[in-house]
């Protein structure tokens, strides 16, 4: 099997519903992070838009409140997703994972660029910060049923 049949089928698999009940701690990360992501989402479009607006890269070419507010509604599907479809699991924690990986320039943006948001006003909180990304990818996973037995 090429490996584009492997992907493909990898995909695939995903998109169909979970065969076996989640995990206590499988479940537990997905109705975590469905409640988190849901605030995050909601907070990108009210009352935090301008620290959101601070990790959107200065070379970035799209409008940073446009950013920050397409963002904020990708998150409120994410989170919604999380804790309505439980039996998707396995696919919104992939697209989760691959999203946070995807954001990850933003964060590495406000520690290169020195952009002082959430209380993160010292290089060493912003470096700090980054090291946060990982564990979301993983509870990301961890809430898609990753890694499988």
């Amino acid at each position: 099997m090429s490996g584009i049949s492997r992907l493909t089928e990898s995909i695939r698999s995903l998109a169909e519903p979970a065969p076996t009940p989640p995990s206590g701690p499988q479940n537990w990360a997905r109705l975590g992070l469905g409640a988190m992501m849901s605030f995050a989402g909601t907070s990108h479009l009210t009352f935090a838009r301008d620290d959101f607006q601070a990790q959107v890269p200065d070379w970035f070419p799209i409008d940073k409140d446009a950013v920050v507010l397409a963002s904020g509604v990708v998150e409120i599907a994410f989170g919604a997703a999380l804790l309505a479809l439980p039996q998707r699991r396995a696919l919104v924690g992939a697209a989760l994972a691959a999203f946070y990986a995807a954001i990850f320039p933003g964060n590495t943006s406000q520690y290169a660029e020195r952009h002082d948001a959430f209380g993160l006003d010292s290089d060493a909180k912003r470096l700090a910060r980054l090291f946060g990304q990982p564990a979301l990818i993983a509870a990301a996973l961890k809430a898609a049923g990753f890694p499988r037995r």
